[in-house]
């Protein structure tokens, strides 16, 4: 005798195999995912970057000297960077209440916009008549100092951002304010830094929708004390106080001090050094971005370099020679494209110097054009060396070619 299994006990056997083929396929996934370990920096999270991942920017001085702010754009130009990072002191622009002073700016964009570079301003240096409550002497005691009204800031920062509307590429808001001495003399606080970094971003929003807001870059340090806090420390108290809605990229200063930039924060530890004494200190700030659910958010380097410092102890320690130098910034360069993109973008240097600087300030020794002038052996490893912007790579070139001395020109990465 024959029979046929009737038509809704097949329909239950199928959706059963349905469900265990589903069940299986899981587990596998799960080990799967267990088996290959992912990238520790989510590098794939990162989606919408503001930033061309590379994007290679410097330092300068352009404010006050106008016949060397102009030479020196030109040596941004050669250097084939795209990206300029020049203070906009609130000092300089509002010396007194209310009283702007824009004919400077004005006239240094349209320079700038000229030779085809951007912009990232860094705000901040606030004026005397908006930090009153301050014990200590400005440029003796400290070097900045947070406002006692942060809507006279928010005004500052408003007022700019609409008159330069789509003509600066983008604000840091402050620098290193994980030290005493650019936060009033006063301990290190970083929701009061949140507050600032708040009032100022929601201004510069409001009149242009479309900037790109990069908080302060960190000084990189163990020491924790009245006068500091470590970076890593710092950076998560930004978290805890919110800071990453109120901006589009973070910011962090990378000095390598005297280790080459490949070595690891956990080699440098073997080595009898410290994590923050690496230029991968970076890693252990994007960790911090990926512990907190901020994954996708894009990095900024506002500030990186080696100094040449023979004089000031607090330097001279880590100091490395001319060739070092210039070898440590190419291979940086070099080590961030091969290991840090998208999710690191502009990468700024420091500096093509202020010309009023002499021997005897620290920054001076940091300087790319160090040592013969323009002709500093930084500056030409700089401007030869192979860059890697998005899908485009501009080649290593001969220090002898049209290109690299001026007489061909090379689109810069954008």
């Amino acid at each position: 005798m024959s029979f046929s299994a009737s038509p809704r006990r097949n329909r239950l056997v199928f959706a059963l195999t349905i469900i265990v083929a589903s069940v299986v396929l899981i587990a596998l996934g799960v080990v799967y995912a267990r088996s290959v370990p992912r990238d520790p920096f989510w590098a794939d999270a990162v989606t919408q970057p503001p930033f061309t991942s590379l994007t290679y920017g410097i330092q300068t001085f352009l404010w006050w000297d106008e016949s060397k702010a102009r030479l020196h754009m030109d040596w941004v130009r050669l250097m084939v960077f795209s990206h300029v990072k020049q203070i906009f002191a609130w000092k300089d622009i509002e010396p007194f209440k209310g009283e702007f002073h824009f004919a400077r700016p004005d006239e240094l964009l349209t320079e700038l916009e000229g030779k085809g570079l951007k912009v990232v301003a860094r705000l901040g240096d606030v004026p005397d008549w908006a930090a009153t409550n301050i014990t200590g002497e400005k440029g003796v005691d400290f070097v900045d100092a947070p406002p006692d009204d942060l809507n006279d800031w928010a005004n500052f920062c408003g007022i700019l951002a609409s008159r330069y509307k789509g003509r600066i590429a983008a604000y840091q808001v402050w620098n290193e304010p994980n030290l005493a001495r650019e936060w009033g003399n006063q301990p290190p606080n970083a929701a009061g830094y949140v507050g600032l970094l708040k009032a100022c971003s929601d201004a510069i929003r409001a009149a242009d929708p479309q900037a790109v807001i990069i908080s302060a870059g960190l000084s990189p340090t163990g020491t924790w004390t009245e006068s500091v806090t470590p970076d890593d420390t710092f950076f998560q108290q930004m978290y805890d106080a919110g800071f990453q809605q109120y901006v589009d990229v973070a910011g962090v200063n990378a000095p390598g001090y005297n280790f080459p930039p490949e070595i690891s924060p956990e080699e440098a530890v073997a080595q009898g050094g410290h994590r923050f004494g690496t230029f991968r200190r970076v890693e252990d700030m994007r960790r911090i971005m990926v512990a907190n659910g901020d994954a996708a958010r894009q990095m900024a380097i506002l500030e990186m370099g080696w100094t040449q410092d023979p004089i000031h102890p607090t330097y001279a320690w880590f100091r490395v020679t001319e060739e070092q130098q210039a070898d440590y910034f190419v291979r940086a360069y070099r080590y961030a494209a091969e290991h840090w993109r998208p999710w690191m973008g502009l990468m700024s240097a420091i500096y093509i110097p202020d010309p009023s600087w002499t021997e005897d300030r620290e920054e001076y020794w940091w300087s790319v054009t160090l040592g013969k002038g323009w002709m500093g052996q930084a500056f030409l490893s700089l401007a030869n060396m192979a860059k890697y912007c998005g899908e485009r790579v501009i080649p290593e070139r001969d220090p002898g070619s049209p290109e690299a001395m001026g007489l061909a020109t090379v689109v810069p990465c954008t």
